[in-house]
């Protein structure tokens, strides 16, 4: 088998930690400019994970980690006990960022926790633990990353062709992504075949960012407008559906990008597999089903503007929900590190759990 980490390698990045400091990709400029930007204050990663200059729940995570270690850098003087209460509070603010993807609060509980794991010797060694763990959390989505696309990369034979919607790639993630890590391992094998890219209005991820990325990494990708779908399924185009998501329900219910349900419903029409890529930490055991996950509403004009331009009548009313919930029986399965979850999805994540706890 190829080398699968010359792969990553390759692969753009979204964020680096170097030398102590934290560096973003803006992926609000993507493609037209590659910009690091270096991040200074933790107000700053909470308006990049905002603004969605970072993006893709593990990159979310991963992000805010960092932006916890950039908050209390220059707090090592304060006491244990201070530092600690400042370490709290600012985790709550990242967290606060953005509501629906589970990896921003389960990244801030681990961070929080690790400073109940240590010696409270002195503030400084609780700031070099913080660092530890978001270096662990990034090191571990690596892992996550390729242990997804070994499970899924068998899905994809021949000639297929592969339907995405949004942006679950390499700048998603911390490395080969979700959706997209059973592509990348699969071309790297050698199979041939197609993708085509929704391209996920309003922001236009696919067409943007995914697109974008696979094109760069060799892939065959088309870049199609999300109206398209049901023509390139009912022409017999689309032989699989793999998306990412931000957040499972304990009974398979998944929240994804807006518009994402929209396709699932056509596969299911169509009798098409439709799979959805991530890993544990993107499954939430604490929300029941897709109903209690709350779905952000976003500012109308990202409705009413394309790329800055206006093309909608002033004063016209929006609503802009940037997710929607696809229901676990449209569902074929769910591709993680270690295996492919399949209905009935209660008694299969609860026992994916166990299997890792055990394990």
């Amino acid at each position: 088998m190829p080398d699968y980490s010359v792969a990553v390698s390759e692969l753009p990045h979204a964020i680096e930690w170097k030398d102590g400091e934290l560096y973003l990709l803006d992926q609000t400029l993507l493609p037209q400019q590659e910009l690091m930007e270096q991040q200074r204050t933790v107000e700053q990663v909470w308006q990049a994970i905002r603004e969605l200059k970072v993006r893709g729940a593990p990159a979310i995570g991963i992000a805010a980690a960092y932006g916890l270690c950039v908050a209390l850098k220059d707090r090592v003087n304060l006491s244990v006990n201070e530092f600690i209460k400042m370490a709290k509070e600012k985790a709550a603010f990242l967290d606060s960022a953005r509501p629906t993807a589970v990896n921003l609060s389960w990244a801030m509980k681990r961070m929080v926790a690790r400073l109940d794991q240590v010696p409270k010797i002195t503030s400084r060694q609780l700031y070099e633990s913080l660092i530890e763990e978001a270096e662990k959390i990034h090191a571990e989505d690596i892992a996550l990353c390729q242990g997804m696309g070994k499970m899924g990369a068998p899905l994809i034979k021949d000639g297929m062709g592969i339907m995405t919607h949004c942006n679950a790639g390499s700048i998603a993630t911390s490395a080969t992504g979700t959706a997209t890590a059973p592509m990348y391992m699969a071309h790297q094998n050698g199979v041939r075949f197609k993708v085509y890219a929704n391209e996920t209005r309003p922001l236009l991820q696919g067409a943007r960012l995914t697109s974008w990325e696979l094109q760069k990494a060799g892939l065959d990708v088309t870049l199609i407008t999300d109206n398209m779908a049901a023509h390139m399924m009912a022409t017999g185009q689309i032989d699989m559906v793999i998306v990412g998501t931000d957040r499972v329900a304990a009974n398979g219910d998944v929240a994804n990008k807006i518009g994402t349900l929209g396709v699932a419903i056509l596969a299911d029409y169509y009798q098409i597999p439709f799979y959805v890529a991530c890993p544990s930490s993107t499954i939430d055991m604490e929300t029941a089903c897709g109903r209690d996950i709350e779905i952000e509403e976003r500012s109308g004009d990202e409705v009413t503007t394309i790329m800055g331009k206006r093309i909608a009548p002033e004063n016209i009313k929006t609503r802009c929900p940037a997710f929607d919930v696809t229901p676990n029986k449209l569902v074929r399965g769910i591709i993680t590190e270690n295996q492919i979850i399949t209905a009935p999805y209660d008694e299969g994540l609860r026992e994916f759990f166990k299997g890792k706890e055990n394990g």
